[in-house]
């Protein structure tokens, strides 16, 4: 083996291989549009990221490898309980099985009353810990005028910076960019608007220095990996900028803590939400985190000990288990990564600057402008799910339709806009509605199966079961079929000549009131079949949640 050498392949021979293996699609399929605006290339090289950064690669990834505030990747759980006992007998089973960080969000189901703040007074007094509060005025501040421990360590998020706290080491003033990021910005966004809140905040402070003492960031990390690896590194590219900027020579270590997207959580097969959990986890681990929360798969409704026992040993097997810890910035110099980051951090810097322009980011934000940009990037969001160009495992695809989507949302994350919610939606109003749904199949199994494979999938995302025809052999014996049964939803699928054959024949005896689809696309027949009384087609690239609404609607009227 040790003799083996491969032949150096050039860009332009792989090029040459791809277009053929393409089989006469456009070498350009392979480029893929982000929703930052980035145009990813099918293959990267050296060649190509030293054109693109020359003398800047060396200062990026030296950027980025002296940057990182902590040595390790902290588990930062957070901690559930609907009782003061349960809230503290899970926060100290925590610390006890590896929680690194005592995460607390202050709205919880019981009052912050004296007793309360005493206990918590005893474990932040020993543990690091971040806390998530409204405004200056929360009752959990509370607490830290009972700590008589001058060295505790923390991290203190609200929508502004918290002026109260006076413990060198607790950290109060946050780039806090998980609203933002639950309501759809991208990664370019989200970068942007770090900079502009800690430019914001930097000026009230007036010294540079003190404010960067009491600065950190708060990150989401999404389900797409390198795009959340490149995210985390760029943040330290750009804040390297941003201090020199200020007249730093050395860049202060930034904290940077992150969280599971909860945007990409959902509430039916909630267990898919490991999955996404731990891809997450490790995008944050490989990107530079210095803390990271795990949220449990269910705690969009009632999160319990073994579910927030599951979300912490995520991040202990990854952090014990992968090593990643043990390499020194382990994406640093993928030529896939490092374009990305640059890309990221020039977009993001641009966008930066353009808030600057603005006024700041709080004109920015009452302009309007800010939230119209984020509201734009959820709605091309919102679609892509909707048309399976993004796969919500689950959800929009592999749905399994006897899952059921529970009632409760657990007030903590209750506005946040999940890409699953529509789908949710649907299956709630299919299951109360309760219609008869079924599959017309013509002709022999391997004719139809791949069609029928496809509407079952389609309408399984409602959380409906459709019964099937079986091999129907002749058109009398397909409108004979329609006639005994009792449905009142019913789509055709067949290969296109069967269903050519099929339509008019049986929209000239289609019962009254039977809601009649085809499966596939017939764009010379479609305006004859629709005028005979045909509802319409379901086909890949299909809007699905548009067209289930509208079948759902049709149902109604019939029913």
């Amino acid at each position: 083996m040790k003799d083996i050498q491969f032949p150096a392949v050039s860009y332009d021979e792989w090029k040459e291989q791809a277009i053929k293996a393409l089989k006469g699609k456009p070498f350009e399929t392979l480029f893929t549009n982000t929703i930052e605006g980035v145009t990813l290339q099918p293959l990267y090289t050296k060649e190509m990221l030293v054109d693109k950064l020359d003398e800047q690669l060396e200062q990026q990834i030296s950027t980025i490898r002296s940057l990182k505030a902590s040595d390790t990747f902290n588990i930062a759980q957070q901690i559930y309980g609907e009782t003061s006992e349960q809230f503290f007998s899970s926060l100290q089973a925590s610390i006890e099985k590896g929680n690194d960080c005592i995460t607390i969000n202050s709205l919880v189901s019981f009052s912050w009353n004296d007793e309360n703040l005493t206990k918590l007074a005893r474990f932040l007094s020993e543990n690091s810990f971040k806390i998530f509060v409204e405004n200056e005025n929360d009752p959990i501040l509370n607490v830290f005028s009972i700590i008589d421990n001058p060295n505790i360590e923390g991290f203190i998020l609200s929508n502004e910076p918290i002026s109260s706290i006076n413990f060198e080491k607790v950290k109060t003033a946050a780039a806090n960019l998980v609203p933002y990021h639950n309501d759809g910005a991208n990664a370019v966004q989200e970068l942007a608007i770090a900079l502009a809140l800690a430019n914001k905040y930097a000026q009230s402070v007036g010294d540079f220095e003190k404010f960067t003492a009491q600065f950190f960031v708060n990150f989401a990390i999404d389900t797409d990996f390198f795009s959340e690896i490149a995210k985390l590194r760029a943040f330290k590219v750009m804040w390297k900028a941003f201090s020199q900027a200020y007249g730093m020579e050395e860049a202060t270590k930034i904290s940077v803590l992150a969280e599971s997207s909860l945007r990409s959580y959902t509430k039916a097969d909630e267990f898919v939400n490991l999955l996404r959990a731990g891809n997450e986890a490790f995008a944050a681990l490989i990107g530079g985190a210095d803390y990271f929360t795990v949220h449990p798969h269910d705690c969009l409704t009632k999160p319990n000990d073994k579910s927030m026992r599951i979300a912490r040993n995520v991040a202990l097997v990854l952090k014990e288990e992968s090593y990643v810890e043990n390499v020194l910035d382990a994406s640093g110099g993928s030529y896939f990564i490092e374009t990305l980051t640059a890309e990221y951090v020039e977009k993001a810097w641009a966008l930066f600057l353009d808030i600057e322009k603005a006024g700041g980011i709080e004109a920015y934000t009452h302009s309007g402008e800010l939230q119209s940009d984020i509201d734009k990037v959820y709605k091309n969001r919102v679609k892509a799910v909707a048309t399976r160009n993004h796969s919500l495992i689950g959800t929009n695809i592999y749905a399994n339709p006897n899952d059921e989507v529970p009632a409760d949302t657990h007030a903590q994350f209750a506005d946040i806009k999940r890409l699953a919610i529509p789908f949710e939606n649907l299956r709630v109003n299919y299951k109360n509605l309760q219609p008869k749904i079924a599959i017309l199949t013509y002709g022999k199994l391997k004719d139809f199966k791949p069609r029928a494979d496809f509407v079952e999938g389609f309408i399984a995302t409602a959380g409906i079961v459709p019964e099937k025809s079986g091999e129907l052999q002749s058109v009398e014996e397909a409108i004979a079929w329609l006639e005994n049964a009792n449905y009142d939803y019913v789509v055709i699928a067949a290969k296109d000549e069967d269903t050519r054959l099929l339509v008019p024949s049986i929209l000239e005896s289609k019962l009254e009131g039977l809601l009649l689809d085809a499966a596939g696309k017939f764009k010379e027949e479609q305006e004859e079949w629709l005028g005979k009384g045909l509802n319409g087609f379901i086909f890949a690239g299909q809007n699905i949640v548009d067209k289930l609404s509208e079948i759902l609607e049709s149902l109604k009227e019939v029913q």
